[in-house]
Order: structure tokens, then sequence, then C-alpha cells
């Protein structure tokens, strides 16, 4: 790789928009604040009406492409991503057990934090851009179309929908990619300006570092399982997942990274069908590493409030729950904890009080689960392409036999 190269990498790009931005942020005026703010809300806006369209481009034709057995692959790839995120729940619930009593010991829980939405810059104008339709709603689309395409065999349907697919990845990296590290700039910028990560992190701060040890450790133990199985270098997989990690960091947002964590799973010789179909699908359903921050903030506040106890029967209950509910979150920053709000009441007993710190400490650092959750979505697409091409070989090999047989017989 020659140093051009690196200075034209996206990867690049990204982590000196993320430097810069925290930098430029201890200095900048309110006006230049208010600016990226206002380019923010368009991109973002934008980003939620073309993220369903997105959905339904790459998942339909990718369905498509697997053959028949679709229907399979979609269960298949949900069962192991809800699988992921289930684990990584019960892993750091024991890791709360074993470590909170001398990692919190003595610390009593203060509720007084202000709202992370104070004193936020505000955009010269905002646009709205209404989606054409929900996120759910382009994934069943999605599913519909795809499977129903594996059983009637209508060639015009799926050339159109490779046509629809080819014109929203050009709109993906002649627009979307190349605004990609402003938009990350004007994210790390705003937070800075607005000063609402350093209160927040006081309170928390030997639960984040936890947090990211542990979601970095589960990213390797889901590499390392999925290398063992796909037969694949697991750290260089991981390596090339990097890009996808640090657009996350920057964005929050697992929907706005789709283009890039695909680009990095093609690079691991994942095929294109399996990619496309994975890649987008688990962007909504695979949650692992907002699952562990969920779970560690949770208990840590219940450790640390006075008369609040979580048993065994209590902690699998929210996890399990916690699983399926965070599938509604959106693909948006903090959409994990806000669909989880109402479990955090109803299941562990928590006041309005420690929602909002619950609240505010995990939107202060979204983006750590958030590049967690994309890059063990390149994990899953290495196992279902291993899956999926040794039934694809075992299919191809029994038409060679039957047509081996055919010849023999006419001879």
């Amino acid at each position: 790789m020659t140093f051009k190269s690196v200075l034209n990498s996206l990867l690049f790009k990204i982590i000196v928009a993320i430097v810069l931005g925290i930098i430029v942020s201890q200095f900048a005026p309110e006006w230049f604040g208010r600016a990226f703010a206002t380019y923010n809300g368009l991109f973002s806006n934008f980003l939620g009406f073309f993220i369903p369209v997105l959905i339904l481009a790459l998942v339909a034709p990718a369905i498509a492409g697997l053959g028949r057995g679709a229907g399979k692959w979609l269960g298949i790839t949900a069962g192991i991503a809800y699988g992921s995120t289930i684990v990584a729940g019960l892993i750091a619930y024991g890791l709360t057990q074993v470590l909170y009593p001398t990692l919190l010991a003595g610390q009593t829980l203060n509720t007084e934090v202000s709202d992370i939405d104070a004193g936020a810059l505000e955009p010269y104008f905002t646009v709205e851009m209404p989606a054409p339709f929900e996120v759910m709603t382009a994934l069943l689309l999605s599913f519909c179309i795809g499977v129903a395409m594996t059983t009637v065999k209508s060639d015009n349907l799926y050339t159109l929908t490779k046509e629809f697919e080819n014109v929203v990845i050009k709109v993906i990296w002649g627009f979307v990619i190349p605004l990609l590290p402003i938009y990350i700039f004007g994210m790390f910028l705003s937070l800075g300006m607005n000063g609402n990560i350093g209160t927040v992190l006081i309170a928390f701060t030997k639960v984040l570092l936890l947090a990211v040890v542990m979601t970095l450790v589960y990213l390797v133990l889901q590499y390392i399982i999925a290398g063992a199985i796909a037969a694949k270098n697991p750290f260089s997989a991981l390596k090339n997942m990097a890009p996808a990690y640090f657009t996350a960091l920057g964005t929050s947002s697992s929907a706005a990274t789709i283009p890039v964590t695909l680009d990095a799973a093609l690079k691991n010789g994942i095929s294109k069908p399996v990619a496309g179909f994975v890649i987008p699908l688990c962007a909504t359903i695979h949650l692992s590493g907002s699952m562990i921050k969920l779970t560690l903030y949770a208990f840590a506040i219940v450790y640390m409030a006075d008369g609040m106890e979580a048993d065994l029967g209590k902690a699998l209950g929210f996890i399990l729950l916690l699983g399926i509910m965070m599938v509604a979150a959106p693909g948006v920053p903090g959409g994990a904890v806000m669909v989880a709000v109402g479990l955090l009441q109803a299941n562990m007993g928590f006041d309005n009080s420690m929602v909002a710190l619950m609240i505010a400490a995990y939107i202060a650092i979204d983006s750590v689960g958030t590049a967690a959750n994309v890059t063990g979505d390149g994990a899953i697409a290495m196992i279902v392409d291993r899956f999926a091409r040794d039934k694809i070989e075992g299919l191809e090999a029994e038409a060679d036999a039957e047509a081996a047989d055919e010849e023999l017989s006419k001879a």
C-alpha cells in the first residue's frame, strides 16, 4: 500500500475527521458549530430517507441470488445474530456479578445530571425528508420480493431489481461515502462544543472502560469462531473490517455504515449475494455491542442504587426481551436505548431519573456499541457464506453427477 493510497483511503479520512472534530471543538465559534449542525441535520435526514431504499435495493436481489434456499438462510442468519446478541448480554451480566463488587465498591448513584440535549447546537434551518417507508417495512418487503423471486422465476423482475441495486450503489459511492467524513467531523465537533461528554463520562468512567474492553474482546472471539468455521485468518478478516468500525464510531449508526461494512465484507472474500443479504439484515438485527453496553450500564445503576437488586431470572428475562426489542431500533444514534426504556422501567424497576441517566450515559458514547455491532456483522457474514457455499457446491456437484449419468445413458 502506497502513501498516496493511505491518504486517499476512507479509514484515514475518518480518523482525521474524528481528531479534527475534537480539536476544533475547543475553540470554534458558535456560528461555525451551528453551520455544521445544519449540514449534519440535512445529511442525517437524507440518510433517514435513503436507508430504507438502500435496504430494499440490496436485500431483495441478494435473497434472489441465493436461490431457493433463501428462506432457510434468512432463518439461519437471524438465529446466529440473535444468539450472538444474547450471548454478549449473558457474558456482560456475568462480568457485572464478578467485577462490580470491587469495581464500584463504595460508589452510590447520583441521578442529578443535566439532560443530554441541554445546550445543544441548533441548526440554522432543517429540511424534512420523510422516508418512503419504514426500515422494518423495507426489510419485510425485501424478504417477500426476494423469496418470491426464488419461487417464481421471473427474469424481468430480477433484472429490474439488479438495475435498481446498481443505481443505489452508484448513489452510495458517488454521494454518501464522499460526504461521510464531513458528517463525522460535524458529529464530534457538536459533541465537543456542547460539553455533554465530560459530565456523563466522569460518572461512568470505569464502566465505560469495561464496555470498551469487552466489546473488543467479544469481537476477537466472534472472529476466532468465524475464522475457524470459514477456514480464514480471523485477525486478517478483523483488520479488513477496520473501516466499518471507525465509520460506525463516527456516525453512531449501523444503517449509515452499511455501504462501508458491505465493502469490507467483500474484501474478506465473502460472495456478493451473501454479503448483500447478510450485512443489511444484520445492521438491524445484530446488536451485540449495544447489548453489552446496555447490560453493563443497567446493572451498574442497579448495583449503585439503594434497595435495588436483579437476580439471574430477572437478568435473563431482561436480556432475552432486550435482544428482540432492539430490532425495532431504526439504526439511528441512541435507538437501542430508546426502545429499551419501557423494559428498563417494567422489568428492572427504573424510575424517571434512572432512565434519564441511562439515556445520557448511553448516547454520549453510543458509537462504541454501534462499532462493535457492525464489525461483528462481518463475522456472521463469514459463517453464513461458508454454509451457503457448501450448499451451492453440493447442488452443483449433484447437477454435474446427473448430467454425467444422462450422458452415460445416452451412450
